[in-house]
This record gives C-alpha cells, structure tokens and sequence, in this order.
C-alpha cells in the first residue's frame, strides 16, 4: 500500500464517511490538516475531570464515572425520560436522552467513559442533552483481564487519551479514531526546519512531534510534543512576517519629501501647521517626524500608528497627506464603517479650512452614495484633481482609478485584512502604508499580528482634556443605581451637553443567544437584548426627557438617514443620540459629555474603552456608565469591572488578553479561513514569540532568499498562497 504524505486527501486515508463531516466542522481537506488538529488536553482512564464550573451554551468533553441511572415518565409530552447521572467524585452532571431505555444496559453504575455535549442548565442544575459517549472498556471483563498484572492495569490506567476540540457530529473519540488512521498510513515527513536550528533549540523532529502530540505513552511525550511544535509554529509565523517586511523593503517607491511650494510659496503642510490653533503633543511631533522621514525614501513605508482614543492619529496622518500633497501626490484614508468615513471628511475639511480644501479638493467615497455623487468622486480621483480621499470598502473596489496615489492611511487596521490593503496598495506604484489603531495592542499581539509593519505609539493626550469616570451600574443589584442613570443624563442635559446611549442590538427581535429554552428547562426564555429601537421609544416617554430630541443610529440605516442624525448630534440639536457600535471609533463631538452602554456584558474590554472614549473630549469631563445584569464573578463582569478601574488602555489591553479565551484574541473562529495558530497563546508564550522572531531575523540575515532551507521557502510561499496570515490581519 503506498504510504500517505501530508498532502493526502483525507477521504483516501479514512473513508469518505468520516472526511465529509471533518471536512464541514474543521475544513480538513489532507492528512496534514488531520494531524494538526492537536488535541485540546489530554485526561486519563483513571482520573476524572472536574465537572465544577462548567461553561453553559458551550460543547465540552469530560471523562466521568456513571453514578447512578433513573427512568421517569415526561409530564409535557408522550414518553420517557432516562436520566444518568455521571461524577468526578465531587460534581455532578446529569445526562438526558429521550425514549432511550436501551442505554440503561449500557449506563452501569461505576462504568468510566467520555461524555460530549452542549452544557445546558435546568432548575440549577448542569445537564447535557441526548450527549454522545465513549465507555472505556472494563478491564475486569477483557479478555485475558486475568494475566493482566498491577503494572499493565497501572499504565492502561494512566496512558494520556488525547481530547481534541470537537462538535456534535464530529465527537472527541471519532477523530481520535481517524487520527490513528492517518498516523498509521503517514510515510516519513520532511522537516522543513534546518537541523542546525532544530540542534540549537532542542526541537524534535517533525514526524516524531506529530506522532507523540497524538499518541502519547506518557505526559512527557505530549509536553515535549507540544514544545516543539508550539516553537516551529511561532518561528514560522514570524519568518513569514519578517520575510513580507524584508520582501515590502526592496519595493521601489517614489519619495515624497517635504516641499516648499511653487516659487518659495509656503507648502500645504508649512500653511496648515501655520493655521493650527494648538500646539503638536511631544508625542505627535515624534510620530511626525518619524513618518515624514520614511515617506521621503525610496522604498514604501509600511507603518502602524497606534494610541489611545482622542490621542491625535488622525491628525498627525492628515499632516502626512498633506506632505504628500506637496509633491502633487495623493492619499486615501480607507475606513471600515460609513459613519466613521463621513466623520473623517468633516473633520478633515473642517481642520484644512476653507483655502486648503478648495485646493486639494478632498472626496467621500462610499458604497451607497447617489450615482451622480459617485462618478463626480471618481472624476476627480483619476483625474488626479482630488488629492485628499476618504472612504469605505468603496475605495476599493474596481471602478475605483488614482491618478498618483503616493499614500494610503487604513483607520481601524484590525478590522481589514491584509488583502484588502494589497487591493487598496494595487491602485498605486508601490504607495507608501500608514496603518492606525485606537485598540492598544500588547507587545506580544503586535509581532504576531502586524510584524510586517513598524510601530509607533502615541501615549500622550492633548492638553485641556478632563477625564473620564467610569462606574459599573448593576442593575439587579442596585436598581436604585439603575434608576440614578437616566436622572443622571436628564442634568447633563438640562446643562446644554449631550449624551451617547449604546445598545447591543437594533430591533427587539435580537435576544441572547446564551439563554435558549427546550423541552427540559421550557421555563427558561431568551432574554431579550437592549436595543436601539425601543430604547429611543423608551426615553422619548420619559418625563424628565421632555423636550429633548432623541434619534437612533445604526449601521443599517440609509447613507443620508446616517449622516443626517450624525450632523444633528454633532451640531447640537439632537441632544441624546442612541446607537450600536457605529459610534465606537472616530466620531468627536466635544459637547457629550455622558455614555451610558446597556447590556455592557455584551461587549469587549476594547470596545468598551473605545465607546467611553467618545466623551471627555471637550471642556467638560466624561461620564460613562456601564450597565449590567452579569453576575458577580462571572468573566463577563469581570470585564466591564475591569474597563471601570482604569482608563489606561494599555493596561486594558494586557487584562484583555489574559481574560480571553484561547483563540478569541487571534480570531481563530474566522469564517472564510482558519488562523495559522494552533498551540501558540499569545497571553502566555510572549518570551518564546520574541525569540522565535530573533532566530528568524539571524537566518534572514545569514539567508535572505532562503537557499540553504528550501523547505522554509516553500512553506512560506504556501501560507502567502493559502491567505493564512491574511487570517491573523483580520483579528
């Protein structure tokens, strides 16, 4: 029989009966993507899982003993109900399957096995519905259990059973299952890791990593295991960044310095900065000059701008654009939402005055603007008329030609992909790249996520700024406090400022999708979300709101609904504006002084920051007040607490990461593609990212081309081909 590779189509190695369903819950298309479906844990035939504190509306798999098992009649509907309850000595969970008495004689009090299932919660109790498991095999009754002596029983007993991340189609033991199919078919595997690297850093070999990571004897196996694959995996991923910024670096660019105008007339930069009422923060001035530096050379700048919100970003790129102005250049700030693009044209029209709009001729772009609007922008891209763009995913699509565009600034850079840049940066001759973000970012985050781009952080705020405080409001807790909120916006008000009110959902129809009633726990109704709609109907009832204009906004809304609500809210006559997210980033209007977020539990520690960031921004100070039914000590809670105890984002982002579960950070639930990480953590292996990343930059220096590890050469140009690190780019 010819031996398997890590390219083998899966379904000839395990049969298309277990590769379909592979291929729809992980799509796993070869052997190699089997084998890098590394195991979640590893448990024991003797050593149960703590079944205490496990995570409700979330698939698990345990290893228990069955403790006892009862047959009842169900009240609702014709039928019997088996219940089997299973323990790990402490905890119990409870096991439920309908009109199945037949399990009962398999169901043995004392018998151990994996058990998998959604976890659902009924009158306090934990239980799994109509779960699927595995009974291990009683070693008292195997054949020959006789011969067997204490040692054999010891280490049948203590052998790791690998638990992989599965579904309810696709069970723990199943994969287990294909898994030693695969293994058993798999030929020798070529190590694309040289052996000098591999000898320096202690790595085992790859053939022997993935069998020991699936088949271990010992906890030794699956821990060294792991080790080595967790370095391969972080040595490749930042070999593939590196090689993207030395590959970004030997581009041909044309060099934008700074110019005086026509005839010693002053430039658009030196008559902007002329006009500018404030002075440049420190750390502006240093952003600046870093940025002007790099946009005069030859070769495109790559860069990430990061800083807090409010922090001046955007108008330290406005003065980047402007530079490149002078050299008749053009720049494009691609933004991810319309009402964040349409806030970036006024406030940018607004900061250039009169003289120097009318000069550089700045133009919105966006999917749902009127056709006449539309090819009037367009004109005066390709005609090279407009110098100054600003849009949306319109920017770029097809129809969309730059005469010269010398400059492209992507706002909000985690929510584009890589590819989408590359589609914006293919409208230029190699422009320069100005990536910014209002999400502060661990160190560890940005080498695995952007470490193709250099990095540059503004910490220091513009002088004037009165802060914000943030109070975690409980609403089943302290409902008196609950109440306060609303009475608390109505004085604001009453004092000429206005107030922001952010809301998990737009219509009545979105509910929790944690909380979903069925048969056994029917009493149990979804809990419906705050929303948009009714919250606007809500306050306009409101007595001590009487008077006052109250509109909704949300990314679903007409272009000019959109903008209409966004310019009363920015001039004053709306006076509490109720939104989702749309708000979250880039929208200034300094007279709001109040964000108030409903079901805060709902969001994210960094959306949550970057909504308070919406307030504090003028004369008076914030207020943001974030409420809440989470409970006391659930992680949810633990969030919003956290977000209330400080205002520094850059610790924000440090608790983000160790409150997050594995994968949440890097995305590695994407639709349109798996994350390239597996075994890395980013929380937890920051040391073994760094150095990964100096192993990779001394081989590129020794190597650049890669000649001396062709299997490296290849394996990057395949994640390229493959849009793996597009993946990470898109978290």
């Amino acid at each position: 029989m010819t031996q398997a590779t890590l390219d083998t189509r899966l379904d000839g190695v395990v049969g298309a009966r277990t590769a379909k369903p592979l291929q729809r819950a992980f799509e796993m298309l070869t052997v190699g993507d089997l084998l890098h479906h590394f195991p979640r844990r590893y448990s024991r035939r003797g050593e149960l899982t703590p079944l205490r504190g496990l995570p409700t509306g979330e698939q698990i798999t345990v290893v228990a003993q069955v403790l006892d098992v009862r047959e009842r009649r169900m009240q609702r509907r014709n039928g019997s109900l088996l219940e089997a309850r299973i323990t790990d000595g402490t905890g119990t969970l409870t096991l439920t399957f309908f009109n199945q008495q037949w399990r009962s004689r398999e169901l043995v009090a004392g018998r151990r096995g994996i058990f998998a299932g959604k976890v659902s919660e009924y009158r306090g109790n934990l239980q799994l519905q109509h779960p699927e498991y595995e009974l291990f095999e009683n070693r008292d009754e195997a054949p020959g259990a006789e011969q067997l002596d204490e040692a054999a029983a010891k280490a049948w007993a203590e052998t790791p059973v690998p638990i992989y991340p599965a579904t309810a189609q696709m069970p723990s033991w199943t994969i287990q299952r294909a898994v030693e199919l695969a293994l058993d078919a798999l030929g020798p595997v070529t190590d694309p890791l040289p052996a000098e690297i591999r000898d320096a850093e202690g790595v085992m070999a790859y053939g022997r990593a993935l069998e020991l990571i699936h088949r271990p004897q010992t906890d030794a196996d699956w821990r060294g295991a792991q080790q080595s694959l967790r370095f391969r995996e972080a040595f490749e991923l930042q070999l593939a960044l590196l090689d993207r910024r030395r590959r970004a670096g030997l581009e041909s660019s044309t060099p934008r310095p700074l110019t005086s105008g026509a005839a010693g007339k002053p430039g658009p930069l030196d008559r902007f900065d002329a006009a500018l009422p404030f002075d440049l923060t420190g750390d502006q001035r240093l952003a600046g000059d870093t940025i002007s530096a790099e946009l005069a050379q030859s070769h495109p700048m790559h860069r990430l701008l990061q800083g807090e919100a409010g922090s001046g970003k955007t108008l330290v790129a406005l003065r980047a654009m402007l530079q490149v102005a002078g050299s008749d250049g053009q720049s494009a700030l691609l933004a991810p939402t319309e009402v964040l693009a349409a806030q970036h044209f006024r406030s940018i029209t607004e900061a250039l005055g009169p003289d120097l709009t009318a000069e550089l001729n700045p133009v919105l772009l966006t999917g749902r603007m009127p056709a006449a609007e539309r090819k009037r922008a367009l004109l005066s891209l390709a005609s090279g008329t407009c110098r100054i763009a600003v849009g949306t995913h319109a920017l770029i699509s097809e129809g969309v030609a730059f005469y010269d565009l010398g400059f492209i600034v992507v706002d909000e850079q985690h929510r584009f992909g890589v590819e989408q840049r590359e589609a914006l940066r293919r409208k230029g001759a190699s422009p320069h790249v100005l990536a910014m973000t209002a999400t502060p970012i661990p160190r560890t985050v940005a080498l695995t996520t952007f470490g193709d781009l250099e990095v540059t952080t503004i910490r220091e705020l513009p002088p004037g700024r009165q802060g914000i405080e943030t109070f975690t409001v409980p609403e089943l807790e302290m409902p008196n406090r609950a109440a306060r909120v609303w009475a608390r916006a109505a004085e604001d008000l009453a004092g000429g400022r206005q107030v922001y009110v952010v809301c998990p959902a737009i219509s009545a129809g979105e509910v929790d999708p944690e909380l979903d009633g069925d048969e056994t726990g029917a009493e149990e109704r979804p809990r419906p979300l705050a929303n948009v709609e009714d919250t606007v109907a809500e306050l306009r009832r409101r007595p001590e709101f009487a008077g006052v204009q109250i509109e909704g906004l949300d990314g679903g809304m007409a272009s000019d609904e959109k903008d209409r609500v966004m310019r009363g809210f920015a001039d004053g006559r709306i006076g509490v504006l109720v939104a989702t997210t749309v708000i979250e980033v880039g929208v200034n209007v300094p007279n709001a002084t109040i964000m108030i977020v409903r079901d805060a539990d709902r969001f994210g520690i960094s959306q949550l920051h970057q909504l308070r960031g919406r307030v504090g921004r003028g004369e008076h100070a914030g207020l943001c007040l974030l409420m809440t039914t989470a409970e006391q000590g659930s992680v949810a809670r633990e969030r919003i607490e956290a977000v209330a105890a400080t205002s520094d984002g850059f610790a924000l982002a440090e608790v983000d990461l160790e409150l997050r579960r594995e994968g949440d950070i890097l995305g590695t639930a994407q639709s349109g593609g798996r994350s390239t990480l597996r075994l890395l953590r980013v929380a937890e292996h920051g040391e073994l990212i760094a150095h990964a990343r100096e192993v990779a930059a001394a081989l590129l220096e020794h190597d650049p081309e890669l000649e001396t590890a062709p299997g490296l050469a290849e394996l990057i140009a395949r994640e390229y081909e493959a849009g793996l690190l597009d993946n990470l780019a898109k978290s």
